[in-house]
């Protein structure tokens, strides 16, 4: 009969240990430092200018009608809340993610 092993036997938590040693030790310091990546200011500014600026109000308002209206539809105020809050994770989503890593650097 043959006995099947779970993927969390001991034998591929040895495996996925040993791999990711290897991954850190190949890539070194450049993986935990966090510099560089100087090339993705523009994107990163464009970005936050979309989500913060016109599109991104167009976004969170079209977000919180259709929770409004689903809201009205199915007469619940959890999709009111879900639009509300996905709106508002559009707008201050880039805000929070900068403090947050500024901070830990």
């Amino acid at each position: 009969m043959h006995q099947s092993r779970s993927l969390f036997s001991t034998d591929w938590k040895k495996a996925l240990l040993v791999l990711a040693v290897i991954a850190v030790s190949a890539f070194g310091p450049e993986v935990m430092a966090g510099t560089g990546g100087t090339e993705f200011n523009d994107i990163y500014t464009l970005l936050v200018g979309w989500t913060q600026g016109t599109l991104g109000k167009i976004i969170a308002l079209g977000m919180f009608m259709v929770g409004l209206s689903a809201g009205i539809v199915n007469q619940s105020i959890v999709s009111v809340v879900v639009g509300i809050g996905g709106a508002l994770a559009l707008y201050y989503g880039p805000t929070v993610i900068s403090g947050v890593v500024t901070a830990l650097v």
